[in-house]
């Protein structure tokens, strides 16, 4: 019997290698399976389809509600800035102001909220933990800047400026009640003001 070299024996060994890969590969043909394994679907990657911002709502006590754009990895506190800034009510404290804002999400700002029995010297936050410290003090009409009134509920730099008017040519309020003489202030706004402000 002659003798086989190394170099046929290595040429039979990768030719029946081939015919066993071939074997195999029909027999899983023959039993519905794919010849090659699938590989896993890789993660789809997230596009952001507005260039890189978020869409959210701010509410609550705040000076522009509304829906706002901000760059994508902005924070809650920049939406608020965004909003016109906090309201005095508004008990910041109950919002996580460095969290990351999320597409599509609202921003409640809460509004201090008197503590029962506490006569003002606590407040309690719309999600109902104690926050130490009242409200901000009333705004006194007769002596406050445009942007002291401009912080009022419903009082915009419009309505503020009728303010400063009305107080220049009357010569002061003489009443909390003068308010409702202005233009663009009625009976159901000076109602939410009226805790608001002061002489």
């Amino acid at each position: 019997m002659p003798e086989i070299t190394p170099r046929q024996l290595a040429v039979c060994l990768a030719g029946a290698l081939v015919a066993l890969a071939l074997g195999v590969s029909q027999l899983r043909r023959a039993a519905g399976e794919p010849a090659v394994a699938a590989r896993p679907a890789a993660p789809l990657a997230v596009r952001d389809d507005d260039g890189g911002r978020v869409v959210v709502h701010v509410a609550g006590a705040v000076r522009r509600p509304g829906v706002y754009k901000l760059a994508s990895g902005a924070r809650v506190s920049d939406a608020v800035a965004r909003a016109g800034g906090a309201r005095p009510r508004a008990d910041l404290g109950a919002l996580n102001l460095a969290a990351k804002l999320e597409d599509g999400r609202q921003v409640l700002v809460p509004d201090h909220v008197a503590a029962p029995g506490a006569g003002g010297a606590a407040a309690v936050s719309a999600a109902g933990a104690t926050v130490e410290g009242a409200d901000a003090p009333p705004v006194n009409i007769n002596t406050a800047t445009l942007e002291q009134l401009d912080t009022l509920t419903g009082v915009g730099p419009a309505t503020a400026q009728k303010i400063l008017d009305y107080r220049r040519q009357q010569g002061g309020f003489g009443s909390i009640e003068e308010l409702d003489e202005i233009s663009g202030i009625g009976e159901k706004r000076l109602a939410t003001m009226r805790e608001e402000v002061t002489l």
